[in-house]
């Protein structure tokens, strides 16, 4: 398997410390509001990447942080917690804030059928972990304290740039727009780890530290969860791409510093999603959530196929038209899969065959549209149905889409209407809904049924002055929108 790696710039062959084990660290949420679809898109990928590593035969022990105290609203260490912000903005506590985000956040994620990692550590379940580490990074020369604060030394390292070759004033702290400059850095690309109250008197959770009151920052969270529960060697690190610089920059920086050796040899990014308006962001007021998704009559699972149909390091451009689109191929697959009959025995040569051509797709950096062209190229193959529903259903459990439950949610759907319409079904090849559309096609069936050959074809002019083309089918009608 090869994945491109952001650290090295290439893409490199998965290799793991231990040989059949993947100590996997994923960067969660910060629960000050609900996840957009963007944020949304990174834990999708991230959760095909880490099935199909059990697919391929690893034993994987995933690990994720929620974020509910130390992330400031700049990056840089800069502004207010966006804890507290969203506290303020509900007039609620910081930690009923936390809790309602982190159940909605597992809540969009159970619609987008993302797995729970295999451990899930709030940041403020760990503080005597921060302190500890931040300690020995002090002891070592790696850290100082100025201002009240403890600060992450960067001219103690040979290289602070991983993830690209970065031009240093482009990204210095002090110069952003909109970011006064902390004047306690001793180098501007500085980093804190620990924030006392002489910083932010107005912090809603502190706790005592031998530098005084305060609170962690955003950081130090992450590599202290990560080794608590993956241990001192990391096989694979994910994070959406904005999170390379500063986060897992600095992560890097303290982790290495406080261990002594290489931390973690892989790092997995996921391109932004875009609208026409630029990067998808919170900052920006109105966001796209799974819920208004829902709200709009579209199956979250359809945006999951949307996300799998582009590779994970490409930007994604989100539109209503293109999430439709996706919609259509998505229920058409549905449909093509419902008429598949559970029936003979599977074919184990063309099992085995098309299992090695998803699996050569997906080692290629987790090429998930070819993994699923090879699915549709399943539905054309010279084989049985059982053949063909026992591949779908094992490359489902990498992609995640649901698709034999739905299929046969789909086919419960149909017979139930058949019954109903005297045995005449009427199917919608994009899965849509419209009973005035359904009703006009049952006329017309009635119609020829009695002879009267001039209403239905009366019938057929109307429903094609809508945009609707019908097609006869054995025991019904299908019809689509042209």
């Amino acid at each position: 398997m090869y994945l491109y790696n952001s650290a090295t710039h290439k893409k490199d062959e998965f290799v793991t410390h231990t040989p059949g084990h993947v100590e996997m660290y994923t960067c969660g949420p910060t629960v000050y509001h609900f996840a957009h679809i963007g944020n949304l898109r990174s834990y999708i990928m991230e959760d095909v990447l880490e099935k199909y590593l059990r697919y391929a035969g690893y034993d994987v022990n995933r690990v994720m942080n929620i974020t509910d105290v130390g992330h400031l609203t700049s990056d840089a260490d800069e502004g207010e917690d966006k804890m507290l912000k969203g506290a303020k903005r509900e007039h609620k506590t910081v930690m009923e804030i936390a809790q309602f985000y982190t159940d909605a956040f597992f809540e969009d994620c159970c619609k987008l059928n993302i797995k729970r990692p295999d451990i899930v550590q709030p940041a403020t379940g760990l503080i005597d972990d921060y302190i500890k580490i931040i300690t020995k990074l002090l002891d070592t020369g790696y850290a100082y304290q100025a201002g009240g604060n403890i600060y992450f030394d960067t001219s103690k390292l040979e290289r602070y740039y991983i993830f690209n070759d970065h031009n240093e004033e482009d990204l210095a702290v002090g110069v952003r727009e909109g970011v006064e400059e902390d004047t306690n850095k001793r180098n501007k690309n500085d980093f804190v780890l620990w924030f006392t109250k002489s910083k932010f008197e107005d912090q809603a959770l502190k706790w005592d530290s031998p530098w005084g009151e305060g609170y962690p920052g955003w950081h130090i969270e992450c590599s202290g969860i990560s080794m608590k529960f993956n241990g001192e060697y990391l096989d694979l690190h994910c994070g959406g791409v904005d999170n390379a610089f500063p986060h897992h920059t600095n992560e890097i920086a303290q982790s290495e510093s406080y261990l002594g050796h290489p931390w973690c040899p892989q790092w997995f990014h996921v391109a932004h999603l875009n609208t026409n308006d630029g990067k998808m962001s919170k900052s920006k007021g109105e966001f796209l959530t799974v819920s208004l998704l829902e709200s709009k009559g579209y199956d979250p699972l359809a945006y999951r196929f949307f996300c799998l149909q582009s590779h994970y390091r490409k930007g994604l451009l989100f539109s209503w038209e293109n999430l439709d689109n996706a919609t259509v191929a998505f229920n058409k697959l549905l449909t093509r899969i419902a008429a598949l009959k559970d029936e003979g025995d599977v074919e184990q040569a063309v099992f085995d065959e098309y299992k090695a051509k998803f699996m050569k797709a997906m080692d290629n950096d987790l090429n998930t549209s070819m993994g699923v062209t090879v699915l549709y190229d399943v539905l054309k193959a010279k084989t049985n149905d059982k053949t063909k529903l026992a591949l779908l259903d094992s490359f489902d459990s990498v992609l995640g889409l649901k698709l034999l439950e739905k299929a046969a949610e789909l086919r419960g759907k149909q017979a139930a209407a058949a019954p109903a319409a005297g045995g005449f079904t009427v199917i919608s090849e994009s899965g849509e809904e419209d009973a005035a559309v359904e009703q006009l096609i049952r006329d017309r069936a009635d119609a020829k049924k009695a002879k009267n050959f001039a209403e239905a074809d009366r019938i057929r002019d109307e429903l094609k002055a809508q945009g609707i083309e019908v097609t006869d089918v054995p025991g019904g009608a299908k019809w689509k929108r042209v």
